[in-house]
C-alpha cells in the first residue's frame, strides 16, 4: 500500500487529490478538538468516557464526543440516515426505481440521505443538550446569558458541525481520493488508537510490570485478528466465463476466457456498522432524553451493549445486512444478462435463467460464509479481549475492537485499489495519446 501511495504521489493530478484529502482530514481533526462554547469540557468528557456506550461512540469519532467539540456528532447521523434510506429503497418501489435511474437517481437518493441526516442531527443535538444540561454554563458565553439561549446556541452549533462533517465527506469523495465518509471513520479510529497507545505506554513507564504483560498479550491477539481480517478480505471465488468467437466484418472477436470474482466478504464492514447503528440508536435516545428513568436502566441491563440479548441480536442483524448488502452489490440476473449480451457463457451452464440461478446459488453460499466471518469478527474477539483485558484501559479496548480493526483494513485496502485504478486509467490515457 505504501508503494502505491508513493507512486500515486508522483502523478501531478493524484498528488493534488491526495493533498486536498489530507487537508480536509486535517480540518476534520481540528474540528474534533475545538470545544463548543458554553460547555464545561472537563466535566462533559468525564461523563462521556465513564459511560461504556458513550465511550464507544467517542472512540469511533476520534474523541470528538468526549471533547465536547464542534464535530461531536461525527458521521453517526449520516450512517444512520444511509441505513434508513437503503432499507426504504427496498421496501418502497418508487425509491427502488429511483435508485436504478443512473446518475440522476443517485443524486436524488443522496439528497434524501442528506435530509435524513439533518433530521437525525437535530434529534441527536437536542438529545445531547437535554442529557448534559447540567454541564452547560451560560456564563461561558457572556455574563447573564439565559440558559435557553445557551442551549439553543449549543444545539445549533452541534447540528451545523454534523452537517459540516457530511459536507467534508462528500468533498473528499468528489474532489479527493474517494470514500469520504469511510476515511473520516478511519481517521477517527486511528486517532483514538494513537491516544490509547500513548496512555498505555505511560502506564508501562510508570513501572506497572503486570500491565506490560497484559498489554503484550493484547497486542498479540490484535495481530492475529488483523491477519485473519486481511486474509479473508482478499478471498474470492472466481467463476470462469468463456466468450464465443464472433465475426464482425473482416475481424474476429471473442474466443477469450475470463472470470467473475465473487468476494467472500463483498459487503465489507458495512453490515457491522449497520447492525451496531441500529441497535445502539434506542440506547442513544434513552441515554440522551431519559438518562435517569427506570426504562433506561432496564434497557441497559437487559438489552444494552454487552448483554447476551444484544450479542444475539447483533449476530442476527449482521447476517441479515450481509445478505441485504450483497443483493445490492451483486445482482445475478443483471450479470447473467450482460454475459449473454456479450456472447459469453459459463462452461457446462446454459445461458439465461440457468446462469442466473447458478450465480445466485454461488453468491448465497459465499455470502453465508462471509456473514459468519463478520459475526465472528464482530462478537467473539471483542468478548475475548474484554474478558482477557479487564486490566487494560477501556479506551484501549474500544479503540482496538475487532470492528475498528476491520474498518481500518477495509478502508485501507479500498483506498489502495482506488489509487491503483486511477493510476492505471492515467497510464492508458498517456498510451492513447
Amino acid at each position: 500500500m505504501f508503494k502505491t501511495f508513493i507512486n500515486a504521489f508522483k502523478v501531478k493530478e493524484l498528488r493534488g487529490k491526495i493533498l486536498l484529502t489530507l487537508l480536509l482530514l486535517f480540518i476534520f481533526r481540528v474540528g474534533c478538538w475545538l470545544p463548543v462554547p458554553g460547555i464545561d469540557v472537563s466535566a462533559f468528557g468525564t461523563e462521556a468516557t465513564g459511560n461504556e456506550f458513550l465511550g464507544l461512540l467517542s472512540s469511533i469519532s476520534g474523541g470528538a464526543l468526549a471533547n465536547g467539540s464542534l464535530l461531536a456528532l461525527g458521521v453517526s447521523p449520516y450512517i444512520s440516515a444511509s441505513i434508513i434510506i437503503q432499507l426504504l429503497a427496498v421496501a418502497i418501489p418508487a425509491l427502488e426505481r429511483l435508485s436504478q435511474q443512473g446518475e440522476e437517481g443517485r443524486k436524488k437518493m443522496s439528497l434524501y440521505t442528506r435530509i435524513a441526516a439533518l433530521v437525525l442531527s437535530v434529534i441527536q443535538a437536542v438529545g445531547i443538550v437535554i442529557a448534559f444540561k447540567e454541564f452547560i454554563d451560560p456564563n461561558m458565553l457572556w455574563n447573564g446569558a439565559p440558559t435557553w439561549l445557551a442551549c439553543t446556541i449549543i444545539a445549533t452549533v452541534l447540528i451545523s458541525g454534523g452537517m459540516f462533517t457530511v459536507w467534508l465527506g462528500e468533498r473528499i469523495t468528489k474532489l479527493g481520493v474517494g470514500n469520504g465518509m469511510s476515511l473520516l471513520i478511519f481517521v477517527g479510529i486511528l486517532s483514538s488508537a494513537g491516544t490509547a497507545i500513548l496512555n498505555a505506554f505511560q502506564e508501562v513507564f510508570a513501572g506497572n510490570i503486570n500491565y506490560l504483560w497484559t498489554l503484550l498479550i493484547f497486542a498479540l491477539a490484535i495481530l492475529l485478528i488483523f491477519g485473519l481480517i486481511v486474509f479473508v478480505d482478499s478471498a474470492e471465488r472466481r467463476v470462469p466465463v468463456q466468450y464465443a468467437k464472433q465475426i464482425k466484418g473482416r475481424k474476429m472477436y471473442g474466443g477469450q476466457s475470463s472470470y467473475i470474482p465473487i468476494r467472500v466478504n463483498g459487503s465489507g464492514v458495512m453490515p457491522i456498522i449497520f447492525a451496531n447503528a441500529l441497535l445502539t440508536f434506542p440506547q442513544l435516545l434513552f441515554n440522551m432524553f431519559w438518562p435517569n428513568s427506570n426504562a433506561y436502566f432496564w434497557y441497559a441491563k437487559y438489552l444494552g451493549t454487552g448483554t447476551w440479548v444484544y450479542i444475539v441480536l447483533t449476530a442476527l442483524l449482521i447476517l441479515f445486512f450481509t445478505y441485504f448488502y450483497s443483493q445490492i452489490i451483486f445482482n445475478p440476473e443483471d450479470v447473467s444478462k450482460r454475459i449473454q449480451q456479450n456472447g459469453g457463457f459459463i462452461p457446462s451452464i446454459r445461458p439465461g435463467k440457468p446462469t442466473a440461478d447458478y450465480l445466485k446459488r454461488i453468491s448465497s453460499r459465499i455470502t453465508f460464509f462471509g456473514a459468519l466471518f463478520l459475526a465472528f469478527i464482530a462478537l467473539i474477539p471483542s468478548l475475548a479481549l474484554k474478558g482477557a483485558g479487564s486490566a487494560l484501559d477501556s479506551s484501549l479496548i474500544n479503540a482496538f475492537s475487532a470492528t475498528g480493526l476491520m474498518i481500518i483494513v477495509s478502508v485501507a485496502l479500498e483506498l489502495d485499489k482506488q489509487l491503483e485504478a486511477q493510476m492505471l486509467m492515467r497510464n492508458y490515457k498517456g498510451f492513447l495519446k
